[in-house]
């Protein structure tokens, strides 16, 4: 069987992630009629985190239970992760115990480690550079809400705030999949060459378009979705000032902003957010905001992932040869 990970969406096809997405949207209408079947029936998953996470643990661990598998919780700090043994010795150890890895890493070097050297699927739950299975999720979430009559490439996607690993995915899922993305942000904080060009070249298989603004207001113009994120990541608290200085009031998703976009516009946020920072209690709160929908949905987009990439790898031996091997150990310990 080959061996597939998830590190970034840019190496799967439009069809192989729209597959995904379609996965995702049948585990959910089971889930929702309490219907889960259990296609991961005792696999598990090593969940290491190089620092706190609520929706990503929560999503993958409950998604192994709710699949008939089991999650296991590494703490930051609880595993040698580089300090006193190879980044190579544990993939290696942890794909002869486990069924899979997921990791939330500082640096995206660390997760692409993990993949070279495990011999099971390896998940990136959010590195510095990018957070794939969140876009996922949030596709799926804008398909959910598209305005009545609009197909996937019709959708015109705001992103407002700074270069995060989330703008860095969005971006590349957007157009990848042909929808119209705009980045909206001070010159210093937009998308980085790289990304742009990235980008670009998805534009040109898919029919996508990319617009990059130091305009707010002609950014959420004509957007179906408007969404932000922090102004700031881990390691750059020193920043903050700055920062701050450069995002406020001007791209601040508050009331006024939304005003200036199509009524039928949502709010979208992957969470955590500051409140009053980048995006206003009244915006987070109102209407128009459907940030509990995209949370919920990292949960279903966590079991279509790992669905995904395990259930093809699934020992499922025959009753006669589960029998004859019970049979042997019991006849071992009956001696």
């Amino acid at each position: 069987m080959n061996l597939k990970h998830f590190i970034d969406t840019q190496d799967f096809t439009k069809e192989e992630l729209l597959n995904l997405i379609e996965l995702t949207r049948l585990i959910k209408a089971a889930d929702k009629q309490g219907c889960t079947p259990k296609l991961l029936q005792d696999a598990t998953l090593a969940m290491i985190f190089e620092e706190p996470s609520t929706r990503t643990r929560v999503s993958f661990e409950v998604a192994m239970t709710e699949l008939g598998g089991h999650a296991l919780y590494l703490k930051p700090g609880e595993i040698h992760l580089g300090v006193r043994e190879s980044l190579g010795d544990t993939a290696q150890v942890l794909s002869r115990m486990c069924d899979a890895i997921m990791a939330r890493t500082l640096k995206h070097e660390t997760i692409t480690g993990l993949a070279k050297y495990a011999t099971v699927p390896v998940i990136n739950g959010l590195t510095d550079y990018n957070h794939p299975t969140q876009v996922v999720c949030d596709v799926l979430t804008m398909i959910e809400h598209a305005p009545a009559g609009k197909r996937l490439e019709d959708l015109k996607v705001t992103f407002i705030g700074d270069a995060t690993n989330v703008l860095s995915s969005l971006m590349l899922v957007c157009t990848r999949l042909g929808m119209n993305f705009t980045h909206a942000a001070p010159k210093k904080y937009q998308a980085p060459a790289e990304w742009i060009n990235w980008a670009e070249a998805n534009n040109k298989v898919s029919g996508g378009t990319l617009r990059i603004t130091e305009d707010p207001v002609e950014a959420v113009r004509d957007a179906d979705f408007i969404y932000t994120d922090l102004w700031w990541w881990v390691g750059q608290e020193d920043q903050i000032p700055e920062r701050r200085a450069a995002f406020m009031p001007k791209y601040q998703v508050n009331r006024d902003l939304m005003a200036k976009a199509p009524a039928h516009c949502k709010f979208m946020h992957c969470l955590p957010a500051s409140r009053g920072v980048e995006v206003t209690d009244e915006v987070m709160d109102s209407p128009q905001s459907i940030i509990f929908d995209q949370a919920e949905n990292r949960l279903h987009t966590e079991k279509g992932i790992l669905v995904w990439l395990l259930y093809p790898r699934m020992k499922r031996p025959s009753a006669e040869l589960a029998a004859f091997h019970r049979g042997q150990i019991e006849n071992f310990l009956n001696r």
